[in-house]
């Protein structure tokens, strides 16, 4: 049996140690131990995890970059960087748009991080975002999945021209029905809205991402109405609440009816733990709540729940580096979710997870599968959230696109090792004391 690629002893998420991948055509054609070394080039893994590729589910790449155009969000927070995206959709041009979201998918490949959603603005009558995002779309198509939201930023009622323009960007290609109803003018307004991009949705056969509660407020209660008209529309599976975070200051009596409704609903829920925790809570003195969604009740219940990064070095956020294991990392620090399975959970919520709210297909590590993955320099999914670490080869229809050398430090101290390497230091069941 001969192979385009052959990476050898590898261990994969599920646990399973010691295997060798054989890739034929762009698909995986083998997964199992001691694979004849027949191939067009061979990758040692070492032992180190495969895993499928990342997924980023909730991202704005229109925005992403201009951090300081025109100026920097000097408070650091939400309304200030409304405010000031408002400022700048005026300056975009589709050429700015093109050039900074090709500079993202760059830094995202070499993440290992080969599909993104993204949200785009449609509230700008001239729709700069949505043609720029589609060019780059076309560009990236084969390296990179990339999905579009139509979302508009400034509310779907609040906005006078933006009914028309959310309906022009579907025309154009973009596939998935945004909204923002908690930004409405008032609650009714927003309740409307869920209803009209619902029923939107459905006449077009289009997935449905909302923008919703994402509030201090408890009583922002959207995800009710969203739950409730993915049932009435047959919606279900198709439909991803972002954000949530006015969950995180409900009351545990209203939250015990609102879970188990989106679980029947079989709506997608999506927390952005980078930016929300910062984001959130800025009228609270102490305690400060930090703005997430009830993340392990969510997964308790089988609600698929898939971790967006949100945004990187724009109006909102200043951070941010497209690596979906440091949204990860965060995940199991503010949902407490620490066992070693919740850890595992969260790392599942980057890959897996985000993987099936985005539709794709042929994702996986089994036979048949795109063979589109990463190498990575841990040996586990817990130590990779743990570590972040390194992307050793990061492989796109059996073509490696991107590689990094282990990260390793060589000491200088007397009676030392001299080098040190991060996952020298990983747990071992039962070991010695």
């Amino acid at each position: 049996m001969s192979f385009d690629l052959l990476v050898r002893n590898v261990s994969l998420p599920d646990g399973r140690r010691g295997l060798d991948v054989g890739v034929t055509a762009g698909r995986i054609t083998a997964v199992e131990p001691g694979l004849p070394a027949d191939a067009g080039r061979v990758v040692d893994g070492g032992g180190r995890l495969l895993s499928p590729p990342f997924v980023d589910i909730h991202f704005h790449m229109d925005a992403t970059l201009s951090l300081g155009i025109p100026r920097l969000n000097r408070s650091g927070t939400l309304l200030e960087g409304i405010r000031l995206w408002g400022e700048l959709k005026p300056l975009l041009t589709v050429e700015a748009v093109v050039e900074r979201a090709l500079r993202y998918c760059d830094l995202a490949v070499a993440q290992g991080l080969l599909a993104v959603r993204s949200h785009v603005d449609v509230c700008d009558d001239r729709l700069v975002g949505v043609e720029a995002l589609l060019h780059v779309k076309d560009a990236v198509k084969d390296y990179l999945d990339l999905q579009l939201v139509a979302f508009p930023q400034d509310g779907y009622y609040r906005s006078p021209t933006v009914a028309a323009n959310l309906a022009r960007a579907l025309d154009m290609g973009v596939e998935v029905v945004g909204g923002i109803p908690h930004f409405e003018r008032t609650m009714e307004d927003g309740r409307r809205s869920v209803t009209a991009l619902c029923e939107l949705a459905a006449e077009r056969g289009l997935l449905v991402d909302l923008h919703c509660d994402e509030t201090d407020d408890p009583m922002s209660r959207h995800i009710e109405t969203l739950a409730c008209e993915t049932r009435r529309l047959g919606l279900q599976g198709r439909v991803a609440g972002s954000h949530l975070t006015s969950m995180h200051s409900m009351d545990n009596y209203y939250a015990s009816k609102l879970l188990p409704l989106i679980a029947e609903a079989d709506i997608h829920c999506i927390p952005n733990p980078l930016a929300n925790i910062v984001l959130q809570g800025r009228h609270d003195t102490y305690p400060k709540r930090r703005g997430m969604m009830r993340v392990p009740e969510l997964m308790a219940l089988g609600v698929t729940v898939a971790l967006g990064q949100d945004s990187c070095m724009d109006p909102w956020y200043s951070f941010g580096g497209a690596d979906m294991l440091e949204v990860a990392h965060m995940a199991v620090h503010t949902g407490h979710m620490t066992s070693r399975a919740a850890v595992a959970a969260c790392f599942d919520a980057v890959t897996t997870a985000p993987a099936k709210v985005f539709g794709l297909q042929g994702y996986g590590l089994e036979p048949g599968c795109h063979a589109d993955f990463v190498l990575l320099d841990a040996r586990d999914p817990i130590e990779a959230v743990r570590l972040k670490p390194n992307r050793l080869a990061v492989v796109r229809r059996g073509k490696v696109i991107a590689e990094t050398p282990p990260r390793t430090a060589t000491l200088s101290l007397p009676g030392r090792p001299g080098t040190v390497e991060p996952w020298l230091y990983a747990p071992v069941e039962g070991g010695s004391p």
